[in-house]
């Protein structure tokens, strides 16, 4: 069976352009890089040729994941394995390959209409160090991790679950947590040795992301980006504490499009089998009037 490895990449629109590279660079610590088009822009954390995408665009949400196969074998084999399942998929043209910087990609979606891509053969400019936008302790912690985790809307949670499992993902829920009158149980999904690489079930949202996880490979990152952001008025949402389930210590920061970006440090590697938790290890409240 082909699986994909990593979240690869992932495509943003943006309405205001100029604020998100002040976000990204100057706060978040990622380095810019012009696009090919005058709609659009990088973000790289690391020696590929980008991970963000950010398109002019008046969405302010999710354009597109991209997961990553390892090969042109897996490739193939990922085609049989969608038709077998009868999802429907395009494989995108040499020049849509091109945009992405990859060798090839298949054009899709999934139960709830997020667009997805699924790809291999990344362009890794070796020749070109990773420059933060701002001084950083360490680095972003990506490799065979990928870019990070993100939580998208899933209306239809089990067929969403039937979707990434046809890609080679596996996971179920690690989280049972009250939420008023309810009970909260997101599934989380992983391809590697991270916890996971994309999640769903928290209920509905009027956007298509409820956040994307960065991790840095020293702690004193999160910190220094937790006073920038409090120093640039950001909206924290989530204060800073450590999850349960993937032992990440983060805060929650709102980004100039309203969803949110997590930013960690210090994850496990994934457990492989089943657990779940009723609550996280510390802190993570809810910042008074974030989701007024």
């Amino acid at each position: 069976m082909a699986k994909v490895t990593e979240l690869g990449y992932m495509g943003i629109g943006v309405k205001n352009p100029d604020q998100w590279k002040e976000f990204a660079a100057l706060i978040m610590g990622m380095e810019l890089a012009e696009g090919e088009a005058p709609d659009r822009y990088y973000l790289r954390m690391d020696n590929w040729h980008h991970r963000i995408v950010v398109h002019a665009d008046a969405s302010d949400d999710l354009l597109y994941l991209g997961f990553r196969v390892a090969g042109p074998e897996e490739f193939r084999e990922m085609q049989q394995q969608l038709s077998a399942a009868g999802i429907q998929f395009r494989a995108g043209s040499q020049d849509e390959a091109a945009e992405r910087h990859v060798l090839e990609v298949l054009k899709l979606s999934d139960p709830d209409g997020n667009p997805i891509e699924i790809f291999h053969g990344p362009h890794v400019q070796f020749s070109k160090p990773f420059y933060p936008g701002r001084r950083m302790h360490g680095r972003f912690k990506t490799g065979d991790g990928g870019m990070g985790h993100c939580i998208v809307r899933e209306r239809d949670v089990d067929a969403a679950l039937r979707f990434y499992t046809t890609l080679g993902m596996r996971g179920g829920i690690e989280y049972k947590f009250r939420m008023g009158a309810h009970t909260a149980t997101p599934v989380f999904m992983h391809c590697n040795e991270r916890d996971h690489s994309v999640a769903f079930g928290i209920g509905s949202a009027d956007k298509r992301i409820n956040h994307l996880m960065v991790e840095v490979d020293n702690f004193d990152d999160v910190g220094l980006t937790y006073d920038l952001a409090r120093r640039h008025k950001l909206p924290i949402r989530i204060t800073p504490g450590k999850h349960s389930n993937d032992h990440m210590f983060s805060f929650y920061v709102g980004n100039p499009s309203g969803w949110m970006w997590e930013y960690g440090w210090g994850a496990r590697s994934a457990t492989h089998q089943s657990e779940y938790y009723a609550e996280d290890m510390y802190g993570h409240d809810i910042e008074p009037g974030a989701f007024d």
